[in-house]
């Protein structure tokens, strides 16, 4: 059975890029930067990762030429959806091709981290394209993940920027923390270490604990609030996102559309017991 969109309206912008955009638009006019991300993932099918890739670069296009109200706004995608799991050289021509697009109109590729079994394949071709395109492509670190400290090593080497998150995929005891508060000291951790050696690096939580520390940490380092953002899924923690971008902090927001919705969804509701009382309270209202 095919689940009614309210649920997920919460947080997701729309079904189609259409229906998405007056989101974009809403959230730039209040001095949010986005990120807009075509949801999807697995593809196992060529054409269907070409049609993907296509997509991906229409998204480009038609971010470039839109007014973003003074904002840097980007996209994110999944590397799943452009052949990963059908041939790397294969997503990586993709990848090359909507890179290529992504440059000509000066517009920044978010590479999206998904479960543990990809995240090797991600960084490496991550790396294969990022001598080409130094300024218009970086990953996602997940905080949870044991292997991330060298990661962020590797990539404080590069300079490069990265998206920060604590990590929304159920992983195995032998490859990530479980504890939140060893993941929220991990998190503390790469963060500082990230906004010495990067540039335009995200922040991406939700915790007020986490959100205060680099705050603080940005204080005492005399750290540019420009040189970094704090990054925010669209749906959740509206009002203090505009907050933070008033009080003169980069905030990002992370903004999903489309009909492949259920995954995404479903990770949230996992995340945080509020937002399943949020949908349950959607199902009894008129």
């Amino acid at each position: 059975m095919k689940l009614p969109f309210f649920l997920a309206s919460r947080f997701v912008a729309g079904e189609t890029l259409e229906t998405s955009l007056p989101v974009v638009d809403d959230l730039n006019q209040d001095g949010l930067h986005v990120a807009l991300d075509k949801l999807g993932e697995h593809v196992q099918n060529r054409s269907e990762a070409i049609a993907a890739r296509d997509a991906y670069i229409d998204l480009v296009r038609t971010m470039a030429e839109r007014d973003d109200h003074g904002q840097r706004n980007r996209i994110s995608i999944k590397l799943s959806m452009m052949g990963q799991l059908i041939d790397e050289d294969f997503c990586e021509e993709n990848l090359r091709r909507l890179l290529e697009v992504a440059a000509e109109h000066d517009l920044f590729v978010r590479l999206d981290m998904e479960g543990s079994d990809l995240t090797q394949s991600t960084l490496d071709l991550f790396e294969a394209v990022y001598p080409d395109f130094p300024n218009h492509v970086g990953p996602v670190l997940q905080a949870m993940l044991k292997r991330t400290d060298r990661d962020v090593d590797r990539m404080c080497e590069l300079g490069v920027s990265v998206r920060l998150c604590k990590g929304a995929y159920a992983e195995p005891t032998s490859l990530a923390y479980q504890d939140m508060s060893q993941i929220r000291e991990r998190y503390l951790d790469y963060t500082e270490r990230l906004l010495q050696h990067t540039d335009d690096s995200g922040i991406a939580t939700h915790d007020d604990e986490l959100i205060e520390a680099t705050k603080s940490f940005v204080d005492r380092r005399g750290i540019d609030r420009d040189d970094f953002e704090f990054q925010m899924l669209y749906g959740l923690r509206r009002t203090t996102q505009r907050e933070m971008a008033a009080d003169g902090y980069n905030m990002l927001v992370y903004v999903p559309y489309g009909t492949e919705w259920f995954p995404y969804f479903s990770r949230r509701l996992r995340e945080k017991k509020e937002n399943v009382w949020f949908v349950l309270r959607s199902l009894f209202q008129g």
